[in-house]
């Protein structure tokens, strides 16, 4: 090869080197953002079957504002009990029928939501009324003993408005079907916990109930705070979850305190359906 030739190669060799490393580092470059992207994008989890357990607690995160009590969850022993009640008649037609004939003016869809589709309730009970043993006293400094006839009341306010199961109250906690107990505070941020069993039926069939004297914060729970975490506890011990109009006393904090007209009509409901799923009836 003559010099001239020699002398134009070399600049070309150069180029030419050139441009691979250019390429080479826009290949690296691209397959770093392709990397970082991929990690920025959130990754979907894994499905799985949904399954709610009537042992899920429900924690409530936010403090409550002025006017408003931190009502407590419900929640219920991890094992499902056996019992004796038979088995329900489930009719779906008539299921449904009830259903859309009384929905109206109900938060049922709620309490399906979260409990699968199912309802849950005690077998009606109008010859066996629930024997309700209610703690007499505590050891706080500032026990209060009329905490103990507005838990009363609030029983007797929920039989009022037509439950088909009557309290009766005890004074031998041994004797009793349900037991309510005070507690100083709980650690989370409620003031009431409900803690009920069902059998295989969806029957209910054991329930306790604890309420707080104090907010979680130190601060004591006056009388009419005490009867409005009753009325949300029993609600939760007669089968009723949350609802999310907070105009109802089964809404997660309750600012009321009464039943409203829609917790009534809402409970009366559930105890004219069988218990177990609907979802065969709602299709």
């Amino acid at each position: 090869m003559r010099r001239p030739e020699l002398l134009l190669l070399a600049p070309l060799c150069v180029i030419a080197s050139w441009i691979a490393v250019q390429a080479h580092e826009v290949s690296v470059h691209a397959v770093s953002r392709e990397h970082a992207a991929l990690a920025a994008e959130p990754q979907e989890p894994p499905a799985t079957a949904r399954e709610r357990s009537p042992s899920t607690v429900r924690a409530v995160a936010s403090r409550p504002r002025a006017n408003e009590t931190s009502a407590g969850e419900e929640a219920a022993p991890g094992l499902v009990r056996p019992s004796r009640e038979p088995a329900p008649v489930r009719d779906l037609s008539e299921i449904r029928r009830r259903l859309m004939q009384n929905e109206a003016g109900t938060y049922i869809g709620d309490i399906l939501a979260a409990r699968d589709s199912n309802i849950a309730r005690w077998p009606d009970r109008t010859s066996r009324p629930l024997r309700v043993w209610i703690q007499p006293t505590d050891t706080a400094h500032d026990w209060n003993p009329a905490n103990v006839p507005q838990v009363r009341d609030a029983f007797t306010t929920w039989q009022a408005a037509g439950s088909p199961v009557p309290f009766t109250f005890v004074t031998d906690s041994a004797s009793a079907d349900v037991h309510v107990a005070w507690v100083d505070h709980f650690e989370e941020q409620i003031s009431g916990k409900t803690m009920w069993a069902r059998d295989e039926n969806w029957w209910i069939v054991d329930a306790n109930i604890a309420i707080a004297l104090h907010h979680n914060h130190g601060s004591p729970l006056d009388t009419s705070a005490v009867r409005a975490i009753a009325l949300h506890e029993i609600g939760h011990l007669l089968g009723l979850d949350h609802s999310a109009d907070t105009t109802n006393i089964m809404t997660a904090r309750v600012r009321v305190r009464d039943l409203s007209e829609a917790d009534k009509a809402t409970m009366r409901l559930v105890y004219a359906l069988p218990p177990g799923s609907v979802r065969e009836a709602m299709r």
